[in-house]
């Protein structure tokens, strides 16, 4: 379920993507014209490749691989936009900055306040303002979940199970002296192990129901790449998965 500003939240993120993904008319004329270049390129490889320098031929780049049908190295795969809508609803949505559970100043999906943000407690944000706090603190998460995993190959929702995992711990809590088990079974390349290694329920010392609930979702995609919250409960009015 979600609550309102979540479902708000999730419509301005989906139409961000999909103004993205189709640009204004300048930029659709440019990547197809780079597209008809590199069709170009291609065709002279395929006809003419003897007489093409070898210096120039090593530039030509194949498409990354699918990581949604196979495992690839974690460098080929960024967050799905599955996983962002599920963040949103497992953090929450707040456009006024508050302090968290640990008292440090918060707003957007879980973004703690940066000197370099210029907000304090009280201020209020846009949604936009929002999701380019989201997208900055995944890419740190993703970066994070690239040196943890280091070689290991992944599916595409393996790797958003640990984007999930360091986003909501933080990777100082998936280091090899906070998490061993974890990283022993990431350089095992066990990944019914790694996925066992996925539940966290403390926070400070104390046990916490919504980050058994979370657990539960996240080995959940990991595992079987099922995204949806399996609990059915009332949602308050930040739109907060947890209970």
């Amino acid at each position: 379920m979600r609550g309102q500003m979540v479902r708000e939240f999730v419509m301005k993120m989906r139409t961000r993507r999909k103004a993205r993904q189709h640009g204004t008319p300048r930029r659709r004329m440019r990547r197809r014209k780079a597209a008809l270049a590199m069709s170009a390129a291609v065709m002279g490889l395929s006809t003419g490749a003897q007489v093409m320098p070898a210096d120039q031929r090593q530039h030509l780049t194949l498409a990354a691989p699918d990581a949604s049908t196979t495992r690839v190295n974690a460098r080929h795969i960024r967050a799905s936009e599955t996983l962002k809508e599920a963040l949103a609803e497992e953090e929450g949505v707040r456009l006024t900055v508050y302090r968290d559970a640990a008292g440090y100043p918060t707003v957007g999906v879980g973004h703690l306040v940066q000197p370099e943000d210029r907000l304090s407690v009280g201020d209020r944000i846009s949604y936009d303002r929002a999701l380019d706090f989201l997208e900055q603190d995944l890419a740190t998460a993703e970066a994070a979940v690239r040196r943890l995993v280091g070689a290991l190959p992944l599916f595409q929702h393996e790797f958003d199970a640990l984007v999930d995992l360091v986003y909501n711990v933080g990777e100082g809590n998936v280091a090899p002296d906070q998490s061993p088990q974890l990283n022993d079974a990431i350089g095992s390349g066990d990944y019914d192990r790694i996925a066992e290694e996925l539940h966290y329920s403390h926070a400070a010392g104390r046990y916490a129901r919504g980050l058994r609930f979370r657990s539960e979702r996240r080995q959940s995609i990991f595992m079987d790449a099922a995204y949806d919250d399996p609990r059915a409960v009332e949602l308050g009015p930040d739109g907060r998965a947890a209970v």
